[in-house]
């Protein structure tokens, strides 16, 4: 367990900074300074989330449902460290199940949350995190309506793990299947690729880049709401998260039967992770993402694509960065700025610390 202090959160986010609260630490037992389950909820939990979740404390939630399909995604998040540049692992939390549901085609609505807290954690860094737990639902407008608490002995978690699970009301206006890629559309990233996984491993390993690289950690609605209004005819979409850009390509062109080729000149890759990545030898084609997602549109509708994203700040970098094509030898490659045409090899094992 990283033994640092995590009480400064190291980023700028739009989530504002929680209350102070007794620095209490948790513990298994109810004693001097410590919190007993209910109280932890009661006290700490619930007051922390605010408006964000429902106020009941029943063990199952009771939703009303528009139609009867319905999408749900379930995630656990184990990052380390708990805070990095860019948000928290509460804040990470709730934009990666609610960005999970967007790419499936889905709007999110209802989310359930569960924390796995070692004894010892200190309630201050928890409520700080509560903090952004609270900000990025609102920021997402998801409802939290049930969730879990649960205490473990020393050494037995890593600070604390949550778990989510979210609900989703499909968009009518969404058919998304990879399978159904065809030769001709356009391959589109909505911001510069890699930085979160750059990111954790900066912060991870104490690297000490000045400034450090910033996570693109950050909710994917208002981009897709727009290409909702835009009437985007949109064939597949996914958020490039563990594996990268490169492993979702790998995955479309296996659905599909497709080969996909991207432009290495049009890639957008933030300065600073591509000097971190040339510095340690890293691709980030393999870094991970967690609020940037690969589309993959029809020809015709490309433009009209871009031109809907650029008018969401969190995917103002949208960029078309290459295509479907017929299959080839290779399912993937990349076309060199000096114009040779290589594959890009399916990634095996991961060059990267945890990043969620």
């Amino acid at each position: 367990m990283n033994k640092k202090p995590m009480t400064d959160r190291p980023w700028t986010g739009s989530c504002p900074l929680p209350l102070n609260s007794k620095d209490k630490i948790i513990t298994l037992a109810h004693g001097e300074g410590g919190l007993l389950s209910r109280q932890l909820i009661e006290d700490i939990i619930l007051p922390g989330l605010g408006k964000s979740a429902t106020s009941s404390q029943d063990d199952a939630a009771i939703i009303d449902l528009p139609q009867n399909r319905i999408h749900f995604s379930t995630d656990s998040y184990v990052v380390t460290p708990l805070f990095f540049p860019g948000g928290d692992i509460g804040y990470l939390a709730i934009n990666g199940t609610v960005n999970d549901l967007l790419v499936s085609g889905a709007d999110p609505q209802w989310l359930t949350l569960s924390f796995i807290i070692e004894e010892g954690f200190s309630v201050k860094v928890l409520t700080e995190i509560l903090s952004s737990i609270s900000c990025a639902a609102q920021q997402a407008e998801i409802k939290i309506v049930t969730g879990d608490t649960k205490v473990v002995p020393r050494g037995a978690a890593d600070g604390l793990y949550i778990n989510t699970t979210g609900v989703g009301i499909p968009f009518e206006s969404l058919q998304l299947d990879p399978q159904k890629l065809q030769p001709g559309d356009q391959l589109i990233v909505t911001g510069s690729i890699g930085r979160h996984g750059i990111a954790i491993l900066s912060a991870r390993e104490e690297l000490g880049f000045k400034p450090p690289p910033q996570s693109d950690c950050q909710p994917l609605r208002d981009p897709v709401n727009k290409l909702l209004r835009a009437g985007v005819s949109i064939r597949a979409m996914r958020d490039a998260t563990r594996g990268g850009l490169a492993t979702v390509l790998h995955e479309w062109a296996a659905s599909s039967g497709k080969s996909l080729t991207i432009d290495e000149e049009k890639l957008p890759v933030a300065r600073q992770t591509q000097s971190v990545c040339e510095l340690l030898g890293l691709d980030p084609l393999f870094s991970a993402c967690e609020g940037t997602m690969l589309l993959a549109v029809h020809k015709e509708d490309a433009d009209k694509a871009i031109q809907a994203l650029r008018e969401s700040d969190v995917s103002k970098e949208a960029t078309i960065i290459g295509e479907v094509q017929a299959s080839k030898s290779a399912p993937v490659t990349i076309r060199r700025i000096l114009g040779i045409e290589q594959p890009i090899d399916e990634p095996v094992g991961s060059q990267f610390p945890r990043i969620c």
